[in-house]
């Protein structure tokens, strides 16, 4: 009978195993080494370009935040150039409203029939004293006005009797006008030309 020995070979089997198993380990280890070496990077690269964007962007911050302070600047300026502007308009308006309402003043005087005694604007309210022969030619004097589109409402205060040095019988009258913006006046005007 022939005796065969197997032990060696379950040995060398064993050592086999052992073999495939620390190198599947090693081989999982690498792999796994390798995936995470590949993330890392992969991460890294992330963190690098999100801080040059935010680099980027704080230097264009800093870039616009002096683009805005400039535009304040301009804006402040803008501002008080427009006041200034406002204000010379409204100097030559009023400059002009004077000329303007002695203008209209001698346009609807009636002439012969009445005399002007007094003149005096506030604002917008202007106030006329005078004398006229009767209460008709108060009344047209008084439609003249209201016609002449410098004056928003036209209102008579008062009329009282008076006698002149020569005995004549004259009516003395108050007037008070509200007078609209010289601006709408003359833009009314161009429209009607």
């Amino acid at each position: 009978m022939i005796r065969i020995n197997l032990l060696p070979f379950r040995v060398a089997r064993k050592k086999e195993n052992v073999r495939r198993q620390i190198s599947i380990f090693l081989l999982s280890f690498l792999f796994v080494s390798l995936v995470m070496i590949y993330f890392n990077i992969n991460l890294n690269n992330k963190i690098l370009n999100l801080n040059a964007k935010i680099k980027k962007t704080k230097n264009e911050f800093v870039q616009y935040d002096k683009i805005n302070r400039e535009i304040k600047i301009i804006k402040k300026k803008l501002e008080a150039l427009k006041k200034k502007t406002n204000v010379i308009k409204n100097l030559d308006m009023s400059r002009k409203e004077a000329v303007f309402l002695l203008n209209v003043m001698t346009e609807t005087v009636i002439e012969k029939k009445m005399w002007l005694a007094m003149l005096k604007t506030e604002e917008r309210t202007v106030k006329i004293n005078g004398v006229a022969l009767d209460n008709t030619t108060v009344a047209d004097f008084m439609t003249r006005l209201e016609n002449s589109r410098l004056f928003s409402r036209v209102a008579l205060e008062n009329t009282k009797k008076y006698q002149s040095e020569k005995n004549i019988n004259l009516k003395n009258f108050e007037i008070i006008c509200e007078t609209t913006p010289l601006e709408k006046v003359t833009k009314n005007e161009t429209k009607d030309k």
